[in-house]
């Protein structure tokens, strides 16, 4: 049997991503593949990071050749661990997948037992890419605004990059447990549908990407900011005495040119989000977060689903700033 992957592979400066046929044994005694379970992928996702990977524009990949591909949800196929069966379902996000491992933007995944989540019953494979790396990052924002004490009284929650992955995820959890959330985001022809997410207002992010002072007028009780550099250091400046801000992402850039001044003179939390390496215990919570306390239909509103060799020409328009929502990858859906 074989199956179909989108394959990456690098030589010196030649670089290739193509969608390539594989035989199952390639699985098999595969450093780049190692793990105790064998799922069959149904959906994959593609994020700003895939993007990156396969249009070759920063070095996301560390080993070569390499399967594409951050998350995927599926069915195990086979497992000599004990705590998998066939046919569970099962959802994984992270852990190098498509930087040190073979990942799942593939018809196949041979996986640690490890890395693997159940799916919650409420979620199809569809439902559980649409959240993804994306809404899974988005969630453990949300999580570690609750967390730290920030209640819908609190005030105006901020979520920067809005109508992204990540950012369009946050805005419909956050607005779904009665928080009043404003948005900012460069598209602005967007704004019915951050609306029908439940955004309450707003901004154009020009309006944060410039340079701007240390202290400025206090507006956010919280802040989800998926873009950083400018954004994220003025986010930081307009936040309230006691707020919160969720770092998670860097579309605009890795700097953070800011001050001390928010974190020392009004005590504003500025929290680090990784959901490459989230420990098991968190990444359960937030799956079942999403399965208690979040309607999945709202992620049909945000979601676009294409097929596997669609994946280049969406990589590029990703990196481009035009996409919204998530994209769903049907890697069964072959051209």
């Amino acid at each position: 049997m074989s199956f179909t992957a989108v394959f990456l592979n690098k030589d010196g400066d030649q670089f290739t991503a193509e969608l390539k046929q594989l035989e199952d044994n390639a699985l098999e005694g595969n450093p780049l593949a190692e793990g105790e379970v064998v799922v069959r992928v149904e959906h994959s996702g593609i994020n700003y990071k895939d993007g990156l990977a396969i249009a070759n524009r920063s070095p996301v990949v560390r080993a070569w050749p390499m399967v594409a591909g951050v998350d995927g949800a599926g069915t195990v196929e086979s497992s000599s661990d004990p705590r998998w069966k066939e046919g569970d379902r099962v959802v994984v996000t992270g852990w190098g997948l498509g930087e040190t491992h073979w990942g799942c933007l593939a018809q196949r995944a041979r996986l640690k037992a490890d890395w693997l989540v159940a799916l919650p019953g409420a979620f199809s494979t569809l439902h559980a890419m649409s959240v993804g790396t994306a809404g899974f990052t988005a969630m453990l924002s949300c999580l570690a605004i609750r967390d730290e004490g920030v209640t819908p009284a609190s005030g105006d929650v901020l979520v920067t990059g809005a109508s992204g992955g990540v950012g369009s995820i946050a805005v419909a959890i956050l607005s779904s447990w009665g928080y009043r959330v404003v948005t900012a985001t460069g598209k602005l022809n967007e704004a019915e549908y951050l609306h029908s997410l439940g955004a309450a207002e707003i901004l154009d992010r020009a309006s944060l990407a410039a340079t701007g002072k240390p202290l400025q007028k206090e507006r956010w009780a919280a802040v989800v900011d998926s873009v950083g550099s400018h954004t994220l250091a003025n986010a930081c400046a307009q936040t309230r005495y006691g707020g919160v801000v969720t770092a998670c992402g860097l579309a605009q850039g890795m700097d953070f040119p800011a001050s001390v001044a928010p974190f020392i003179l009004r005590g504003v939390k500025l929290v680090g989000i990784d959901s490459v390496m989230c420990p098991m215990e968190r990444r359960t919570s937030a799956w079942n977060a999403f399965a208690s306390d979040f309607d999945a239909r709202k992620l049909d509103a945000l979601t676009t689903v294409i097929g596997l060799g669609d994946v280049f020409a969406t990589a590029e328009h990703i990196l481009a700033g035009q996409v919204r929502g998530r994209t769903v990858v049907d890697v069964n859906r072959l051209p």
